[in-house]
C-alpha cells in the first residue's frame, strides 16, 4: 500500500476565487496548472519530491487537461524533456533536487540554453544548502551565469510564489531562456494560503495533438557553426528582454522605509529570515514592516542595472544578503551601480558570513556591523544582548542535558541493506580490510556506525565508476556498493557497462530492495507488480519474497554479459558473508555482481500493517515474529550491537546484581526481520537470541497445546 495523496490532489483541483491552504511545494505544483503547463517530469530528491509524486498520482486528472507527466530515469533525461519547448509553443517543467541533480543535467542544460526556447520551460530545484541539507554545499547560480538561465529564488509567501511560477514561463517566452526556480527547504515546507484560479488547460497536450512536426530549421540545433549566433543572441537579445521583463511586471519587490539613506538588497528565499533579523535591532516589527529600504530579488539573475540604480540613488550605502559564496549577485550590484557612476558604497560578505545557511543568527552580528557603521543613532544594546542571550541559553542546555551520547543517522529497523553490511564486516575478518566506494542512497547510512563503511561518494550510482582507480592498484579486491535506484539512475551504463568493456576486475553489490528507498520509495523499474504486493498468501514471508518477484536487474546484467553473478537473501547473513568472501577470493577475474535481495521495509510496512489490522477487526488469526534476548544467558558482550545498529537492539540493566554488565536487550518496534539472531549465529556469537512467535486470536487446538506447554513447564521450574 503506497502513499497515498488523496488531499493533495484535491487540492490541486481547485477553481477560480477558492481558498488553497498547504505547504509552498504543493502551491508550486498548482501554479504549474495554473500556468497552462503540457508537460511535467523530473527525478524525485528532497526538497521538492512532493511534486512530481503527487503529479504522478493525479494522472487521471491531469489526463482530462491534456497534461503528459513523466516519471524520468534521472535528472538528464528530465532536462532532456525540455527540448519540446524548442520548436514548439508548449511549456513544460521538470524539478530535481540540487545541486546535485543539475549536476546530472548540465550537459542537456546547456544544449537546451543554447538555441533558447519557444514555449516557456521552467526548471523547479530543490535548493538543499544549509544546515539542513543531504548534498554537497553548492548553489545553482553558477549554473544560471554559465548557461544564461533566468534564476528566481522567490520570497516565501504562497501568493508571491505561485506569481513567480506564472511568470517565469512568460519570461522565458519573452526572452527565450529557460528559468530556473530555486526553492530552500523552509521555502518548500512553509505553509500558507492563496486565492486559486482555474487551471488552464495547454493548447497543444495529449488531448489536441500537434498536426505537423515543425520544419526544419538548423538554428534550432545546439551545434556548430550556429553555436556562435546562439552566443551573440543570449547577449544582445535574451538578456535585454529578460531585464526589460523583469522591470515591466515588477517581479522584483521594494519595501519602502523610513531610513532610507540605506538599503538592504536581498535573495527572496531569505526575506523572511532578514525580517526577524532586523527586529532584535529595532528596525522591523513583527508583521514585516522595516524601517529600512529593502529590495528584494525574487530574480536574481539576470538583475536589471536600472533597478539597482533606481534603488541605489541617493543612499549612502547598501547590504547585500546572499547566501553562500563566490558572492555572485554582490558582485553584479557593485558592478552595475559603478556602470551608473552611482558610488553608494555596497557591503556583502565583508560583513555577513561566506558560507552557510543564513541563519537569523548567522545574518544578525553582519546587521548590527552594517548599522553600527551607517546608522549611528540605532541602540544596539538589545540586539547584542539578544545573540548573548542566545548563546547563553545553548551554553544552559548543554549543562542541563549534559554530553550527549552520538547519534549517528541509521537504517530503518528491520531495514534489508543493515544485514548486508553486518556480512561485510565478518568477511573481512577473514579476508581482510578491502576499499569500499559508497554510494548515494540509503546504503550511504553505513557510513556512520556501527559500520563506518565507505571510502568514497561521487555521485548517484557512480561507485562501481569511482572505484576504477583504486581496484588496480589494490593488493586485494574493492568492493562497490550501489542500491536498485542508483543502477537504474545511472550505474548501468558508467559503472557496469564500463567494468565489463575493460575487463574490471571488480566486485559489485546491487542493494536490490525494490524501490528508490532514500527519495520516497517511488517505484522504479524492477519494483514488484501490484499482484504480486496483493498476494495475501506471501504476507507472512514477504520481506523474504517479494522482492524476488521482478528479475529485471538479474536479466539485465546476464543480458549484458555478466558471467559471475550470485543471489542472496539479505537477512541470510551467514550466506552473505560467505559469498563476499567467494566474490572477493574467487579465480574468475572479471565483474562478480552480488543481488542482494530484500524488500524496503517501510514499504513492507506499509502494505502489512492495513492488512493485519483488518485481520484483527475480523477477529482472524494473526500471527507475528519477535526476537528477544535471554538475559540469563547473554554474557553482556554486546558484539551483538557492533555487529547490527538495530535501534530495537539495546542495552538495560543486569537483573543478576553479581553482574555489572549490562544486558542486550529487544524493545518494542522490532519488526521480527531476524537479523539479530542470524549475525550471532553468523558470527558464532553467545546463543542468548530467541525467536517467538506471537499469536492473537488463536485456534481452539493452539490453545490447548499452549495449555499443555504451559503445564509441562511449570512442572521444570523450582518451587
Amino acid at each position: 500500500m503506497e502513499v497515498q495523496f488523496t488531499e493533495q490532489i484535491r487540492q490541486l483541483q481547485l477553481g477560480d476565487g477558492e481558498t488553497f491552504h498547504g505547504e509552498g511545494i504543493l502551491a508550486i505544483t498548482k501554479a504549474l496548472l495554473q500556468s497552462g503547463v503540457a508537460y511535467v517530469g523530473g527525478y524525485q530528491g528532497a526538497p521538492v519530491s512532493h511534486l512530481l509524486d503527487v503529479m504522478v498520482q493525479a494522472q487521471p486528472y491531469l489526463d482530462t487537461l491534456g497534461v503528459h507527466v513523466e516519471a524520468c530515469s534521472n535528472e538528464a533525461s528530465a532536462a532532456a524533456m525540455l527540448g519540446a519547448s524548442i520548436h514548439y509553443p508548449l511549456r513544460g517543467a521538470v524539478t530535481w533536487k540540487s545541486i546535485v541533480g543539475t549536476n546530472v543535467a548540465a550537459d542537456a542544460l546547456s544544449n537546451l540554453a543554447s538555441p533558447g526556447v519557444l514555449g516557456g520551460a521552467l526548471i523547479v530545484v530543490g535548493e538543499d544548502y544549509g544546515e539542513g541539507a543531504s548534498v554537497i554545499q553548492e548553489r545553482t547560480h553558477a549554473y544560471a551565469l554559465k548557461s544564461t538561465l533566468a534564476l528566481f529564488d522567490p520570497r516565501p509567501e504562497l501568493s508571491n510564489m505561485v506569481r513567480c511560477v506564472e511568470h517565469a514561463f512568460a519570461l522565458s517566452e519573452a526572452s527565450n531562456m529557460p528559468a530556473l526556480m530555486e526553492l530552500r527547504i523552509r521555502a518548500c515546507h512553509v505553509r500558507g494560503q492563496f486565492t486559486t484560479r482555474a487551471n488552464v488547460a495547454p493548447k497543444l497536450g495529449t488531448h489536441a495533438l500537434i498536426d505537423e512536426p515543425a520544419g526544419f530549421d538548423y538554428m534550432r540545433l545546439a551545434h556548430p557553426p550556429v553555436t556562435f549566433r546562439h552566443e551573440k543572441l543570449k547577449v544582445e537579445q535574451r538578456l535585454p528582454a529578460a531585464q526589460r521583463y523583469i522591470v515591466e511586471h515588477g517581479l522584483n519587490e521594494r519595501f519602502d522605509g523610513a531610513r532610507r539613506h540605506v538599503g538592504l538588497v536581498v535573495q527572496g528565499g531569505l526575506y523572511n529570515a532578514l525580517v526577524r533579523a532586523l527586529q532584535p535591532l529595532g528596525l522591523a516589527d513583527a508583521f514585516g514592516a522595516s524601517e529600512l529600504p529593502v529590495l528584494v530579488l525574487n530574480v536574481t539573475y539576470p538583475l536589471a542595472p536600472v533597478e539597482l540604480g533606481d534603488f541605489a540613488a541617493g543612499k549612502q550605502a547598501l547590504l547585500v544578503v546572499e547566501e553562500g559564496t563566490p558572492e555572485y549577485i554582490e558582485k553584479d550590484v557593485a558592478q552595475a551601480l559603478r556602470r551608473q557612476d552611482l558610488q553608494t558604497a555596497v557591503h556583502g560578505k565583508d560583513l555577513l558570513p561566506a558560507t552557510g545557511e543564513m541563519t537569523v543568527e548567522a545574518m544578525l552580528p553582519g546587521l548590527i556591523a552594517f548599522v553600527e557603521r551607517h546608522l549611528p543613532d540605532v541602540d544596539l544594546t538589545a540586539a547584542r544582548a539578544w545573540l548573548v542571550a542566545n548563546a547563553e541559553r545553548r551554553a544552559d542546555v548543554a549543562k542541563a542535558l549534559g554530553p550527549l551520547p552520538a547519534r549517528p543517522p541509521g537504517f530503518c529497523i528491520g531495514c534489508p541493506e543493515r544485514p548486508v553490511f553486518s556480512a561485510l564486516k565478518l568477511a573481512q575478518q577473514n579476508v581482510g580490510p578491502v576499499h569500499i566506494a559508497a554510494d548515494i542512497g540509503c546504503h550511504a547510512l553505513a557510513t556512520f556506525e556501527p559500520f563506518s563503511s565507505g571510502h568514497s561518494i561521487l555521485g548517484y550510482g557512480m561507485s562501481l565508476a569511482s572505484r576504477a582507480g583504486v581496484s588496480p592498484m589494490m593488493q586485494r579486491r574493492s568492493i562497490a556498493i550501489m542500491g536498485d535506484g542508483g543502477f537504474w539512475h545511472n550505474g548501468l551504463l558508467t559503472g557496469v557497462q564500463a567494468a565489463l568493456f575493460n575487463g574490471d576486475d571488480a566486485v559489485l553489490v546491487i542493494m536490490k530492495n525494490g524501490y528508490t528507498s532514500a527519495t520516497g520509495t517511488q517505484d522504479i523499474l524492477n519494483t514488484p507488480d501490484e499482484a504480486a504486493k496483493a498476494d495475501a498468501a506471501a504476507h507472512a514471508a514477504l520481506h523474504q519474497s517479494l522482492a524476488h518477484k521482478n528479475q529485471t536487474i538479474e536479466d539485465t546484467l546476464k543480458g549484458m554479459g555478466v558471467q559471475w553473478m550470485r543471489v542472496v537473501h539479505t537477512y541470510e547473513v551467514d550466506a552473505m558473508r560467505r559469498t563476499v568472501q567467494e566474490a572477493l577470493t574467487s579465480p574468475f577475474g572479471g565483474l562478480k555482481v552480488i543481488v542482494a535481495e530484500g524488500e524496503c521495509q517501510l514499504e513492507r510496512q506499509r502494505r502489512i500493517k492495513p492488512w493485519i489490522a483488518g485481520l484483527l477487526a475480523k477477529g482472524e488469526r494473526v500471527e507475528r515474529v519477535k526476537y528477544g534476548v535471554d538475559e540469563d544467558v547473554c554474557t553482556g558482550d554486546h558484539a551483538c550491537i557492533r555487529l547490527s545498529g538495530c535501534p530495537t537492539l539495546t542495552l538495560k540493566d543486569n537483573p543478576d546484581p553479581l553482574r555489572v554488565d549490562p544486558v542486550a536487550t529487544v524493545i518494542d518496534g522490532c519488526v521480527g526481520c531476524g537479523l539479530c539472531g542470524a549475525n550471532a549465529h553468523a558470527a558464532t556469537l553467545c546463543p542468548s537470541f530467541y525467536r517467538a512467535e506471537i499469536v492473537r486470536h488463536p485456534k481452539w487446538h493452539e490453545r490447548l497445546l499452549a495449555r499443555g506447554r504451559e503445564a509441562v513447564t511449570a512442572l521444570l521450574r523450582p518451587a
